[in-house]
């Protein structure tokens, strides 16, 4: 009995959404036995030309460390072309009577099923792989490129985490992510990553901040150390004008590199003495969102991040051929034909400096079509 209800429950949510009626924007609703469900999702068709260099990844997304520099950059052909659809995901979120939500979401980057999250919260405690809590969108400008502009607020990704929310404020202990230079791969995690995050908004203005500790540490069975390592952001983004918004964010890392967004860099380096020396850097991004109206909008948006690499190439732990800046600026133009499809046209520009002084840069365009259920 309960099953045939669940399939005509699925029937008539299917029949509200091709009529264009569906109870909940951007999911199919429907109810089983006593919980309420979704199923939500996209497919997305993502293109690339690359002007002078071989820069673009799966997604078409920009990859940094592609770009060549120093003479490399004087050798280069030209004209890349690239498409995929792997960027296309689904989900499904099960509310049950009691309030307990589950969510499970997978995409197909970079071309077989990927689990992004997969967690259960009730009563504001939340546990499972989500978006890290040292993490926030606030301040991010809206690009086509997947993985978007260097120097975003926090990790920008997801990872197995116990949360805590009350209010504007959450804490957590999160799978922490330890890189170490020259420690010959035997890092080791001696504790969680431990965020906290602040995040609100108030009249047209939205913000977050957060911190995030942990440990930098190697055991190599002879030989052993950590140290601290620690990291903040702050993003902000602000409605000038029912058309344009100004958004933009600052980190600071030292130790915890890999939570400076598409940085790319070691965390710490293990020096001549067998001592974890960390390594600091910082980042940022600025950029204005233009609603144009009738569903089309302009977005422009600029990243950096630069580490200091000096004492670890010293060291010897580094070369100077290793990245220590990476910035990027990309503007696009965005449309939406029709109730749930979005188009869109990108251009983007990005670079990338050596710690001895080498740089180079490289251009793209991207092309991008999704259609979401």
């Amino acid at each position: 009995m309960q099953s045939n209800k669940l399939r005509l429950a699925i029937r008539a949510t299917a029949a509200a959404a091709v009529l264009g009626v569906a109870g909940q924007a951007g999911a199919v609703s429907f109810t089983a036995g006593d919980y309420d469900m979704a199923v939500y999702g996209y497919a997305r068709f993502n293109a690339s030309y690359d002007i002078d260099e071989n820069v673009s990844t799966s997604t078409r997304s920009f990859n940094y460390n592609a770009i060549n520099v120093g003479a490399a950059e004087d050798n280069e052909a030209t004209g890349y072309f690239g498409a995929d659809a792997v960027q296309s995901r689904i989900g499904v979120k099960a509310t049950s009577p009691e309030g307990v939500m589950v969510n499970i979401e997978g995409d197909f980057r970079p071309g077989t099923l990927r689990l992004r999250h997969a967690y259960g919260s009730y009563n504001g405690v939340l546990a499972g792989q989500t978006w890290s809590n040292f993490t926030s969108f606030v301040g991010n400008t809206s690009t086509l490129d997947f993985d978007s502009l260097p120097g975003a607020a926090g990790f920008q990704s997801r990872t197995p985490q116990i949360r805590y929310t009350t209010g504007p404020l959450s804490i957590s202990a999160e799978d922490p992510r330890n890189s170490i230079a020259n420690a010959g791969g035997a890092t080791k995690n001696g504790m969680p990553a431990l965020t906290a995050r602040l995040e609100d908004s108030a009249g047209g203005l939205s913000y977050s901040a957060a911190v995030l500790a942990h440990q930098v540490g190697y055991d190599t069975g002879t030989a052993d150390d950590a140290s601290l390592g620690f990291a903040t952001f702050v993003a902000a983004k602000m409605a000038l004008t029912d058309m344009i918004t100004i958004q933009g964010s600052l980190s600071y890392t030292d130790g915890a590199n890999s939570y400076l967004y598409r940085s790319g860099a070691d965390s710490a380096y293990v020096d001549t003495n067998g001592d974890v020396e960390t390594i600091s850097g910082f980042g940022g991004t600025v950029g204005t969102g233009i609603n144009l109206g009738g569903g089309r909008s302009i977005n422009i948006g600029y990243g950096m991040t630069e580490v200091d690499l000096d004492d670890a190439v010293a060291a010897g732990a580094l070369t100077g051929a290793d990245t220590q800046t990476v910035s990027a600026l990309m503007a696009n133009y965005k449309w939406t034909p029709v109730k749930n499809v979005m188009m869109g046209v990108e251009a983007k520009f990005g670079t990338r400096e050596t710690q001895n002084g080498d740089d180079g840069d490289a251009s793209s365009l991207a092309f991008a079509a999704q259609y979401n259920f």
